[in-house]
């Protein structure tokens, strides 16, 4: 097997363990210590315990969470991954209250190796358009007219 195709079965193993909810595979999928950054949060998270307490987090909020692959590529350090993320907003997330609604953002994650090891895993996403499908913040406005004149 080549390092490329280790790499690509190691993010959909990552990927397919969240999605079972087996996150003791999940972390298992890093080396010794994992990371996590969410780009749009700033949030960092850096070590088994506190990867550990996000996925816990995550879906007391979101139990349904999931997500479905839309494309993957390789670089020479990384795998960069195109998802669409579902979930339902059941359980309190970050203080806010569940609102009941469900949300679906597309995003990009790079799963970054040092040599084989899969070492951080980067994700970024509008978390502006999640938050408005949650209800807990305004929907952006609707598209502005052109400004051409009719005749």
């Amino acid at each position: 097997m080549t390092d490329r195709a280790r790499r690509e079965a190691l993010v959909r193993e990552h990927m397919e363990s969240e999605n079972r909810h087996e996150f003791d595979a999940t972390l298992k999928t890093f080396a010794a210590h994992p990371r996590y950054e969410i780009v749009a949060t700033g949030l960092v998270l850096d070590g088994p315990s506190e990867v550990a307490a996000y996925y816990q987090a995550t879906r007391v909020a979101f139990p349904d969470q999931r997500n479905e692959l839309v494309s993957l590529r390789h670089a020479d350090d990384a795998v960069i991954v195109e998802f669409d993320l579902h979930g339902t907003h059941r359980g309190e997330l970050y203080g806010f209250p569940p609102t009941g609604r469900s949300f679906k953002v597309r995003m990009l994650a790079m799963f970054l190796f040092e040599r084989d090891e899969l070492a951080c895993e980067r994700v970024y996403f509008d978390s502006l358009s999640m938050l408005a499908q949650l209800g807990l913040a305004p929907a952006p406005p609707p598209e502005a007219p052109s400004g051409r004149q009719e005749s």
